[in-house]
């Protein structure tokens, strides 16, 4: 028995079930894809004060981050705002994850920037419909892949690929977000353009020396405290702070850039007024931002559900992230995600339901309403520490060296993704690093282990001769294990892999039994080269064979026809029946090391009951 959203929750103990109650199964009735409602329903009030305290705490670091990250991603800082209360009150109907925040996020900012900049020139009207557009696109696209039960497709980014593509919008993120702590901007959208642009304003003297001083000095007290004192909210501290400062110092008339007036009251509900030439411009940034948005959401989403002892559905953790995401593009925001920053602080502040979601919604609602002159002072320095700070938290670098250290070409196809995402962009980084996970793949299929087998004394089974010194090989028996599925790509190196081992056998090969254990399919074009290999040895007098063969895959060769061509007697259950069947088929002179020490023990069990001859009657 545990406790989810707030509910009593019993588990069922039977092995490989995942089934939980609340009353009834999960993946029964209304409150499977409205959570909310039961948590409504069956809200525990003892979890309240936890709830609305949590909420209170989170709504600290609500306002400062999602400001910093609409303007990293080229919109006005209050739309960050209403991109951050919609979601959060849509995901605490629709989301089933017990606590989870949503909200912007540094690793969609350069992607949304990099679509919305080039788009709106400098209008900030379109920016923010193109920017409304965008989140009603990516929400389609989540709930329709969600509802078409497509939550396996984050697997597509591999851990290396992943680390890549993360440290990549990592440093692309911390690099936008330079000029607003040194005073003046830049017109390059790219990385290493904007490197280039950034040096030569240091070097033309455009930096602001209070710009430099606020936005360092509010980076310095994030970091600190992040690191000494985590539980603080650094963030809010650095940027009220920062505010005070400009406010009381004037530092306005020093031009140093800050949000302003900001509208009073709640976001309203508009459809974005976008051209349709527009929408074809945005839809492949909305699928790359599906993919990246429902990736981090899925990893965070199991990594509290594995605290919590419990179980969540990536399919509807898909529809509801997309449900946040077309809330939020109807209501002025943009594309969001879960947020590895904010929603530890929500835990670590004892947030036990998505109720602690809703407090902080409400909170960010009532600034606008009541007192949204807070903001104006607030300086975009300020907001590009927090953005510089959360880019810092976002890299990835021990995983990156664990990876140099285990697996040097995993590190490589991990540094390819970065450079990918770094030189070329985050919207064709993202294809080039899906890309790259779906190649690495191939090409751990396309050449993979494969092993000549023999038989070494004392140890049981058959195994790799280069790797037990001591084994033996069956005379005139060529035995071969290759660890992957037989298709196009790898077919003819299987073929020309046993057509080597066969003219290298002496004595002469007789047969050929292929380990089939790890292979776990045949496609027709590998079928075909199999058939023509039988042929080809059975001409030289030399048998195919199969052990250890899947029955899956055995239908699947039966549907080929291979079984017949090559015979049902030459497909054995184990690779010690195939070596029997070889032995006695081909009258070899072989005495298995096995069947010696059983013989020497039954030899010695007759001799033990056979009496002395001086004992005989």
């Amino acid at each position: 028995m545990k406790t989810e959203n707030g509910l009593l929750i019993h588990q069922h103990g039977d092995e490989g079930s995942n089934r939980t109650d609340v009353g009834r199964p999960i993946s029964t009735g209304l409150g499977r894809w409205l959570p909310g409602i039961r948590v409504v329903r069956e809200y525990k009030w003892a979890y309240a004060r936890s709830d609305v305290q949590a909420g209170l705490i989170l709504s600290a670091l609500l306002v400062p981050a999602g400001m910093a990250y609409a303007e990293a991603s080229g919109l006005p800082p209050i739309y960050g705002l209403y991109a951050t209360l919609v979601p959060l009150t849509a995901y605490a109907l629709f989301g089933p994850s017990r606590i989870l925040v949503l909200g912007p996020d540094s690793a969609l900012s350069p992607l949304i920037a990099a679509v919305l900049v080039p788009l709106a020139a400098g209008d900030s009207a379109r920016a923010v419909a193109l920017g409304g557009a965008l989140g009603v696109l990516v929400g389609l696209m989540l709930i329709g892949a969600g509802l078409a039960r497509l939550g396996f497709i984050t697997e597509l980014l591999s851990k290396p690929v992943r680390y890549g593509f993360i440290n990549g919008i990592a440093l692309t993120v911390l690099v936008s977000q330079v000029p607003n702590v040194l005073g003046f901007s830049v017109e390059a959208t790219h990385l290493v353009p904007r490197m280039v642009e950034i040096a030569r304003g240091v070097d033309a003297g455009l930096t602001n020396p209070t710009a430099l001083a606020l936005g360092l000095g509010s980076l310095v007290l994030i970091l600190v405290l992040k690191a000494w004192v985590p539980r603080f909210p650094g963030i809010l501290l650095a940027v009220v702070l920062a505010t005070v400062a400009v406010s009381r110092f004037g530092l306005t008339e020093q031009g140093i850039s800050v949000v302003g007036q900001v509208p009073r009251g709640l976001p309203s509900f508009a459809l974005p007024s976008v051209r349709w030439s527009d929408l074809g411009l945005l839809l492949g940034s909305a699928a790359g931002i599906s993919l990246v948005a429902f990736a981090d959401t899925s990893v965070l989403s199991r990594t509290y559900a594995i605290r919590a002892g419990s179980r969540v559905d990536p399919n509807r953790e898909m529809v509801a992230l997309g449900i946040a995401n077309a809330a939020a593009g109807l209501f002025q925001g943009f594309p969001v995600s879960s947020s590895a920053s904010r929603t530890p602080v929500a835990e670590s502040a004892g947030a036990k339901t998505q109720v602690t979601g809703l407090v902080g919604a409400l909170a960010v609602a009532a600034l606008l309403v009541l007192v949204p002159g807070l903001l104006t002072d607030l300086p975009t320095a300020a907001l590009g520490a927090v953005v510089i700070a959360a880019a810092i938290g976002l890299a990835e670098v021990s995983g990156v060296r664990r990876l140099f250290r285990e697996r040097q070409s995993e590190f490589w196809l991990s540094m390819a993704a970065f450079l990918s995402v770094a030189l070329l962009g985050v919207r064709l980084g993202i294809a080039i690093a899906v890309g790259l996970s779906l190649l690495n793949f191939i090409r751990l299929a396309w050449w993979p282990h494969d092993a000549l087998l023999g038989r070494a004394p004392g140890v049981k089974g058959y195994h790799d001769i280069d790797r037990y010194g001591s084994a033996q090989q069956v005379p005139g028996l060529v035995l071969y294990r290759f660890d992957a599925p037989l298709f196009f790509a790898n077919a003819q190196l299987f073929g020309d892999s046993v057509r080597r081992l066969v003219a290298e056998a002496e004595p002469p090969a007789r047969w050929v039994v292929l380990a089939a254990e790890p292979i776990t399919d045949v496609d027709a074009t590998a079928a075909d080269m199999v058939k023509d290999l039988a042929a080809e040895l059975r001409v030289s007098g030399v048998e195919l064979a199969f052990a250890e063969l899947k029955d899956p895959v055995k239908d699947r060769l039966e549907r080929y026809g291979l079984v017949d061509s090559l015979g049902s007697d030459r497909f054995f259950p184990t690779v010690g029946v195939a070596v029997k069947a070889y032995v006695r088929e081909a009258g070899v002179g072989w005495t298995d090391w096995e069947d010696a020490a059983d013989a020497f023990r039954s030899g010695s069990a007759a001799r033990e009951r056979i009496p002395p001859s001086g004992e005989l009657e």
